[in-house]
């Protein structure tokens, strides 16, 4: 009977095809999603990732196929509405979870409200209270305040209405809806936007304890790591699952790749080879057997078909024009008052050669005001900044609006930070940033926030750098930006300042960690980023 039940429990796509007029977003679509496993699905961008997730939820009608699921397994998406549910109690919107316990409680509260009962009424009351206590009903608040406390949000906050809460700790509300109640399957749709770290490791542990069918889409590689046991791979509208963590899959399509170019190598330097006997001893008739032979050999001879994956990995590299000297940036006393309260409170610190430093701190805000100051796009109430007269920095702000408020299409904009103004030069630096064909002629007010950060990017590249400050860096970036960016920070040979909810870029490119305290203090601790989270735990 347990063997049937596992057979059973499976989420099951048969032949789906989407299209969108001549558009094919997926193509007979055939995959098995089954019990117990945590399936992070990646894509590049436009590949259709969250629309997947929409087609298992059936949010949206397939043009061919079928997705089946048995009719007892309860599904929850992660939906990120942020203003849906705006009058109502936050701790009712994490019961709403689990839909027909929702329902039960809202007919009893209705029925108990009457003041008239007949008969049909006490019966169908009772049956309410069966299924009532059946759902475990009675630990529903207390099982939906400790996911709300789980993730960070505070106790006075659960009787609040969601209107009254910062879209911030909405998006714990969202999350811990879509997690109430042990749903059979579990859709999220990037489940870390927003959280801070310590939300974000609770929800590590408890998707690596759930025991039933999670998907996940995420541009969070550490997280994809930490959680999933299988990568389903969306490409030219086919989806291909492998087994292992997101580092597992790249490394082995990477490896795949290159087998496959050494063994193509090897059957064009063999085909070659033969091809210069049957030239030579064809016509030599004590040798025409042989080439006769090596005719046939020729022809069994194929070369392995190696398609390019339809991901684009944009060029991100800062290259120095002039390296810093011996004085870099120095900062002593700095204090900032918003509010009346002191943010940050003579704060002093000292970057030297080589210093990649990750800054934390519990309010975004803070960070950001920080890196404004040093920047000199916001005033200060005390200390000092000096700067070294060899430092040329550059900033990627996180709000990078004004930049963009022009008629300029992409070209035009490029253009204002290159001395040199050929289009060809300009169309090639832009492609290698996936910018190509009539792209660059896009009105820069228009672009979405992934073309803008590249956009960003590329400004940032061509302004030469010796010194790179980056406020959340990997915002609204793909999985292919995010790990050149990656790559372009560890190798870039001056000094970084930055700010990143992502793991894996604090991981590997910082050397050193500044904690700025609710009290305006810092912790400056010159050690990477996991052996800093290790010892302040």
């Amino acid at each position: 009977m347990d063997l049937i039940y596992e057979v059973i429990k499976v989420i099951q796509v048969n032949n789906v095809s989407l299209k969108f007029g001549k558009r094919t977003l997926f193509d007979e679509v055939n995959i098995k999603f089954t019990n117990g496993n945590c399936y992070g699905l990646i894509g590049a961008n436009g590949s259709g990732k969250s629309t997947f997730l929409k087609i298992l939820s059936g949010e949206v009608e397939t043009t061919t196929g079928e997705v089946v699921i048995s009719k007892d397994e309860r599904l929850s998406f992660l939906r990120q509405d942020h203003y849906q549910y705006d009058d109502k109690r936050v701790i009712d919107v994490v019961i709403m979870g689990n839909d027909k316990l929702y329902k039960i409680m809202e007919e009893k509260d209705r029925m108990y409200q009457q003041t008239e009962f007949s008969d049909e009424d006490g019966m169908r009351l009772a049956e309410l209270e069966a299924e009532f206590m059946e759902l475990d009903g009675w630990n529903a608040e207390p099982d939906a305040a400790q996911l709300l406390s789980n993730l960070g949000v505070d106790v006075e906050h659960h009787y609040m209405t969601m209107g009254e809460l910062p879209v911030k700790e909405r998006v714990k509300v969202l999350l811990a809806q879509a997690l109430f109640g042990n749903p059979d399957i579990l859709l999220l749709d990037e489940p870390t936007n927003s959280l801070d770290l310590e939300a974000i490791r609770w929800l590590e542990e408890f998707l690596i304890n759930f025991d039933n069918t999670v998907i996940i889409v995420s541009h969070d590689r550490h997280f994809l790591n930490k959680v999933c046991t299988h990568i389903a791979d969306i490409d030219y509208g086919k989806i291909k699952l492998y087994v292992g963590n997101y580092d597992f899959w790249y490394e082995s399509s990477e490896l795949l790749q290159r087998q496959m170019k050494e063994s193509n190598k090897k059957k064009e330097e063999k085909i070659k080879e033969l091809q210069s006997f049957i030239a030579r001893f064809s016509a030599n008739a004590s040798k025409s057997k042989q080439a006769t032979s090596r005719k046939k050999m020729l022809e069994k001879i194929q070369l392995d078909e190696i398609i390019p994956s339809s991901r684009k990995y944009p060029y991100i590299d800062f290259k120095i024009e002039k390296p810093a000297g011996k004085e870099i940036l120095k900062v002593e006393n700095l204090t900032k008052i918003v509010d009346g309260k002191t943010i940050l409170d003579k704060v002093s610190f000292t970057i030297l050669k080589g210093d990649k430093i990750t800054f934390i701190a519990q309010d975004d805000m803070v960070k950001t005001t920080l890196f404004n100051i040093l920047m000199g796009k916001e005033k200060y109430d005390s200390g000092s900044i000096e700067w070294g007269k060899t430092i040329n920095p550059a900033y990627l702000p996180q709000d990078n609006n004004e930049y963009f408020n022009t008629d300029k299409n992409i070209m035009e904009w490029i253009g204002q930070y290159y001395d040199i103004k050929d289009e060809t030069i300009l169309r090639g630096f832009l492609g290698r940033m996936l910018f190509s064909g009539e792209d660059v002629f896009k009105k820069v007010n228009v672009l979405s926030g992934g073309e803008k950060a590249r956009c960003m990017l590329s400004k940032m590249m061509l302004e030469n750098p010796n010194f790179l400050i980056l406020d959340e860096p990997t915002n609204h970036l793909d999985l292919e930006s995010i790990t050149s960016l990656n790559k372009g920070l560890v190798n870039f040979q001056g000094e970084v300042l930055f700010t990143s909810r992502d793991y894996e870029l604090n991981n590997t490119v910082t050397n050193r960690v500044i904690e700025i305290l609710e009290d305006g203090h810092i912790v400056d601790r010159s050690i990477p980023y996991e052996e800093y989270l290790e010892r302040e735990q």
